[in-house]
């Protein structure tokens, strides 16, 4: 009479034979970490240099304003010195916008090299993973295999 396969230990040998990898997972967690800090470092360099140019901003517009304030012996020239506070102000606007849009490239030029470098980081170490793996299946298969004959 033909022999009954015992199912439950042939599939207990089986999944037995995949390892858990543990390493695997504690990398990716690292390398995670590890891209975080670099985007929070790009992050945290952008906004110190904003915060800079907002406060020269301020205080170049505080000292202008400073001039605007002061008594003048003429009418007319309580209009001109309006007239030269708004030429600065517009001047020292497109200055420190253009300085923005620096810092904003900057932040976006690093942060796709970063995103870049991770995503070829990431398929080599997928296309390791998914090789190693390959691997334990077919040698837990051929275990497999072996046990049921």
């Amino acid at each position: 009479m033909a022999k009954t396969q015992d199912f439950t230990a042939m599939m207990k040998d089986f999944m037995g034979a995949f390892p858990v990898d543990t390493k695997a997972m504690e990398d990716a967690f690292k390398n995670t970490a590890a891209l975080n800090e670099k985007l929070s470092a790009v992050a945290l360099d952008a906004a110190g240099k904003s915060a800079e140019i907002s406060s020269k901003w301020t205080k170049e517009t505080i000292a202008k304003l400073g001039d605007v304030s002061k008594v003048k012996a003429e009418p007319a020239d309580y209009a001109k010195a309006a007239t030269d506070f708004a030429s600065a102000s517009a001047e020292v606007a497109a200055e420190n916008m253009a300085a923005f849009a620096e810092i904003a490239k900057k932040v976006q030029m690093d942060t796709v090299e970063l995103l870049m470098a991770a995503g070829k980081d990431a398929t080599e170490e997928a296309t390791a993973a998914v090789k190693k793996a390959t691997e334990e299946v077919t040698t837990a298969a051929k275990k497999a295999s072996a046990a049921a004959k």
